[in-house]
């Protein structure tokens, strides 16, 4: 949409998998008056995209999907992409904890919501110890068991298959002082086909010091686009360590700051950087459908979604248009310089 509100007429390439939704979407803007000239839409798989961005004179390419695909479309069109790609989201909980029950839901919201499915998804979810002696993981796992396939609360994963997934959580259970909170099993009496994911809502504990380990911290902020989350915990004389593991990770998209401690909020927000970041007691790392801007910080590349200053940046490009029309009536030939 932002494309259009700019005056571009735009090719929309959806990922096969939900193209059709793509193409019903389309139906109801004709519906609603858009000219059927005003979009294109192209159902393939890449290598026919790439071949029309590369051979058409496509001015701009907007990309939302994964990192490994952006950058190959960095390299290949010498930069002419705007990105919005994968997101290794942080949560932080203070040290005043209160609002347990509440905090508990938005963390299973945040983690397990579309299973997970969301590039502000919940990733990673640091909590300060004060928050695991007033019972926050029990609180978590008591929320992701009511998620059913009966109610689409918990879903097939498009882009992992059920093994990729409980492979990945092996993994980081193989490090030292690692645990299973919640999950870690596949779904039960389920007609899923092999080639999607059907995981039960899992959460993955490793501890602060393990995870940050050079052999350990590349598997333990490895985006699982799923319902999978890592948690760990943290002192008060750890803080640091909590943002040099922010700082670390590649792709700074959405965070969220859970504390109503100004000082913390101040501790965190001054040293981390995203482009999107909730902070207060109710902060989250999805705020859809509210309209501010969502997009990565840190990389001249990201693209923005969701408020004019976003749609001018992706959709726009700065002009200046000098008017200067009036010759002067007695105006006389001044001395070469």
């Amino acid at each position: 949409m932002g494309a259009l509100f700019m005056g571009n007429k735009p090719v929309l390439k959806p990922a096969e998998k939900c193209a059709l939704v793509m193409e019903q979407f389309l139906h109801l803007l004709h519906d609603c008056g858009m000219d059927k000239k005003d979009v294109d839409l192209l159902n393939c798989q890449g290598p026919v995209a790439e071949k029309l961005i590369l051979e058409a004179p496509v001015r701009l390419t907007q990309f939302t999907g994964s990192s490994r695909v952006a950058e190959m479309l960095l390299e290949k069109t010498k930069g002419k992409v705007k990105i919005e790609d994968a997101g290794f989201d942080w949560k932080i909980l203070g040290p005043d904890v209160g609002n347990v029950d509440y905090v508990s839901w938005q963390c299973d919201q945040d983690a397990y919501a579309c299973a997970g499915q969301k590039c502000s998804a919940q990733s990673i979810l640091f909590a300060h110890e004060n928050w695991e002696k007033a019972g926050l993981f029990e609180k978590m796992k008591a929320n992701a068991a009511t998620r059913s396939l009966d109610d689409l609360s918990i879903a097939p994963v498009l882009t992992h298959t059920t093994k990729s997934i409980l492979d990945h959580a092996a993994r980081l259970l193989a490090i030292p002082g690692a645990k299973l909170l919640f999950g870690g099993k596949e779904l039960e009496n389920h007609s899923i086909p092999e080639v999607y994911g059907a995981v039960q809502p899992t959460a993955v504990y490793v501890p602060l010091n393990e995870l940050l380990k050079p052999e350990n911290f590349d598997d333990c902020t490895t985006e699982i686009f799923g319902p999978f989350q890592v948690c760990t915990t943290f002192k008060d004389d750890e803080i640091c360590h909590v943002i040099e593991a922010c700082e670390r990770m590649s792709h700074h998209l959405t965070a969220a700051v859970v504390s109503n401690d100004v000082d913390f909020q101040h501790a965190i927000l001054a040293n981390t950087v995203n482009g999107t970041t909730y902070a207060g007691r109710r902060a989250r790392t999805t705020g859809a459908p509210q309209n501010h801007w969502f997009g990565p910080a840190g990389d001249a590349r990201g693209a923005g979604i969701g408020t004019p200053e976003a749609i001018k940046l992706v959709w726009s490009c700065h002009r200046e248009i000098i008017m200067d029309t009036v010759v002067p009536a007695n105006w006389t030939q001044p001395k070469a310089t």
